[in-house]
């Protein structure tokens, strides 16, 4: 038996043109992919943003000044570094990030995508958005300065004034813009947090009796507080339906340069290095402490956004200590990263202790926020 033959094998027929399809399909599901990747997104980009040492220099105009500067009064030598973080956003309506920059984002701990409405709301432009923040970090520093001042025993005053009404509520029709506010239930506030609470207090069953200086006239009015709308989150609060400025009268001026940085996150370092020039000795002991959080002239500590951002902007810049504001724990935790030990502060009470623990190197009691 032979093992070779001269009858050709029964071959299927070949198909022609096959591979030219499949090459024709690939060539489409690229280009399809390429086409996709740069249609623009309904996303932005948070990621770590610059990073400032309130006891240091910033470069204005080309020139080095102190980020805080207090020059009618006596100030400190200072070591180390009371870092505040920044979140820098990239994209908005006007340049809307492409969809292949926010698959690469999803992949890095330290960015977050978040919805462009959530940064920049329907109807609000980018050049209103700004202003926005810029009013917000104007209020955060002179917040700032009342809650370190006040926390160093200085005397100051303060004059509160109604800068608008909400249409429709408690106070339309009754309070008016620009009134100068006096007393509220014959009592004198140094701070608006504190007629928060006073009204609060009184609820929405009684009327409130507010004193107020009308263009040189005292006027006595009275406004029944009304719960706040519904938000969907947060409790309602009794409230009267105004937005109150506060304007301080310091001792000394306290000078704050940090151009281009927006919104109120800063307040609580701002208020540390406030405090660390105006004291004796260095409040961190010398090492590289960074933190974030609102502040109320009273030293109330608030969540701000962007928490997992700056954990990775404060390590970046070579903090080993972060002060995160307790009610940003839950975000805080299961995302610090390595080498960063995250205490959590509800005041500036809390602040200061965590800085004499890490500058006599006990913190085995200080609050943090778990690592998760």
């Amino acid at each position: 038996m032979s093992l070779f033959t001269d009858v050709e094998p029964d071959y299927p027929p070949r198909r022609r043109g096959g591979g030219w399809f499949g090459w024709s399909l690939l060539g489409f599901a690229i280009t399809a992919i390429v086409v996709v990747a740069l249609l623009p997104s309904p996303y932005v980009i948070e990621k770590p943003g610059p990073v400032f040492d309130t006891l240091g220099t910033v470069a204005i105009e080309g020139e080095d000044v102190p980020l805080i500067d207090i020059p009618m009064e006596e100030t400190f030598p200072t070591t180390g570094s009371l870092n505040l973080l920044t979140v820098s956003i990239v994209g908005n309506r006007d340049n809307p990030l492409r969809w292949f920059e926010t698959a690469t984002a999803w992949l890095d701990p330290s960015k977050a995508v978040v919805p462009i409405d959530q940064v920049y709301p329907q109807g609000v432009t980018v050049e209103q958005s700004s202003e926005a923040s810029r009013i917000q970090m104007e209020v955060s520093q002179q917040e700032s300065i009342a809650a370190a001042l006040d926390r160093l025993g200085y005397d100051f005053t303060s004059t509160l004034t109604i800068a608008g009404l909400t249409e429709g509520s408690a106070s339309d029709g009754i309070v008016e813009e620009g009134d100068v506010i006096q007393s509220l239930n014959g009592e004198s506030y140094l701070y608006v947090s504190q007629m928060r609470e006073a009204i609060a207090a009184n609820g929405v069953d009684k009327p409130m009796t507010l004193v107020v200086d009308r263009d040189g006239v005292e006027q006595t009015l009275e406004v029944t507080p009304t719960l706040s709308p519904e938000n969907g989150t947060a409790e309602r609060q009794p409230v009267l339906g105004v937005l109150i400025s506060n304007a301080y009268d310091f001792p000394f001026d306290v000078t704050i340069q940090l151009e281009n940085v927006g919104g109120p996150s800063a307040g609580q370092m701002f208020a540390l290095g406030i405090i660390d020039k105006l004291t004796e000795g260095d409040l961190n002991g010398g090492e590289d402490v960074a933190g974030t959080g609102t502040i109320t002239g009273e030293g109330d500590i608030g969540p701000i956004g962007g928490i997992r951002q700056k954990m990775y902007g404060a390590l970046d810049a070579g903090a080993t200590y972060f002060l995160a504001p307790e009610a940003n724990c839950d975000e805080v935790t299961g995302h610090i990263p390595d080498g960063l030990t995250v205490f959590a502060v509800e005041d500036l009470d809390d602040s200061m202790t965590a800085l004499a623990g890490i500058a006599s190197g006990e913190i085995d009691d200080i609050a943090t926020c778990p690592a998760g």
